[in-house]
């Protein structure tokens, strides 16, 4: 019985909130639609308590109640989890309303909406770079805010976050076999990011791609690309002695060292067959041109000859036409 009547209660009551909140959209009365709206905020019904807000928007509008509804519109949404337009919402209320004693706080929670709606690394990071320039124009307008460290560290992990993309899509190249590129775009994660906590891994995959590329690379290029690599694997060892980069580095030179030795030989013999090659074609030109040389001289004797004989010939008698 007990249980019936609960659930009998329960009906009316929600009846009676759904009567309510119907009046309320329904009616032209600011201050009732206002107290409903705000009932429902602290009754945590967010949906509820936007649709009155909404209602709201163009009545309270250059009226005292509009900073409550812009302030508690933004934060019904927060809660409701619309981060982009409870963010939006935020930074209307601290840029419109800079002398409420609530402008901090609105200023604080846009960029922490902006830090709820970041995207998953492996996604596209506008969203990061965004929620990373709002902490900051927070830092920059609120120096002194209790709040700083948190979104300084809020900042750290959404930085190692487009860190980490970077990361990944350099090891994407690395994995294709492609050492040329990712050697190029693990470097500019170090550029791009000179206080990574990846340094260590990425200077592994450098000093790997960088050492593939060189034994892998084609004749014309290879010398360059081992003096390359081997200048890089002392940089390491000069910046991070004792480490395991440094132990991958002495390895990796050892290697290069007898690539080096090993294409400094192919280089004589190629450098040899290029000289006897040369040698061959000098003398096939030499050949040739000789030959050449001999027909010229073959026809200038046969036009002498020619001119000689035109020469000895006399000239025929002249002739003359005699008049019937």
């Amino acid at each position: 019985m007990k249980k019936y009547l609960i659930i009998t209660l329960a009906f009316f009551a929600l009846s009676a909130c759904n009567k309510q909140q119907d009046l309320a959209l329904k009616s032209a009365d600011k201050d009732y639609i206002l107290k409903v709206a705000n009932e429902k905020f602290e009754k945590k019904k967010w949906k509820d308590a936007l649709a009155l807000y909404e209602r709201l928007s163009n009545l309270v509008a250059g009226t005292d109640d509009a900073p409550n509804v812009v302030y508690n519109s933004a934060y019904a949404n927060y809660y409701d989890k619309n981060y982009k337009l409870a963010g939006h919402q935020f930074k209307n209320f601290s840029v419109t309303f800079p002398q409420d004693k609530r402008a901090e706080d609105a200023a604080y929670m846009s960029a922490l909406c902006y830090y709820e709606g970041s995207m998953d690394y492996n996604l596209d990071q506008t969203s990061t770079d965004l929620a990373i320039n709002e902490m900051q124009n927070f830092l920059n307008n609120y120096p002194n805010s209790d709040r700083s460290k948190n979104i300084n560290q809020l900042i750290d992990e959404l930085t190692y976050k487009l860190e980490f993309k970077a990361y990944e899509n350099a090891k994407q190249y690395y994995k294709m076999a492609d050492y040329k590129a990712a050697s190029t775009a693990f470097e500019n994660v170090l550029d791009d990011f000179p206080s990574t906590k990846l340094r260590a891994k990425i200077y592994d995959y450098m000093l790997k791609s960088k050492y593939e590329l060189a034994v892998n690379s084609i004749y014309s290029l290879k010398k360059d690309r081992i003096e390359s690599a081997l200048a890089f694997t002392k940089q390491i060892e000069r910046e991070v002695p004792g480490t395991d980069n440094a132990k991958t580095a002495a390895d990796l030179r050892n290697k290069l060292l007898k690539e080096k030795e090993t294409f400094a030989e192919l280089e004589k013999k190629v450098e040899a067959r290029n000289k006897e090659l040369k040698d061959k074609q000098r003398a096939e030109e030499a050949k040739i041109n000789a030959e050449k040389d001999l027909r010229e001289a073959a026809k200038e004797a046969e036009q002498t000859k020619r001119d000689s004989a035109a020469l000895a010939t006399p000239a025929p008698a002249a002739t003359f036409k005699i008049k019937k």
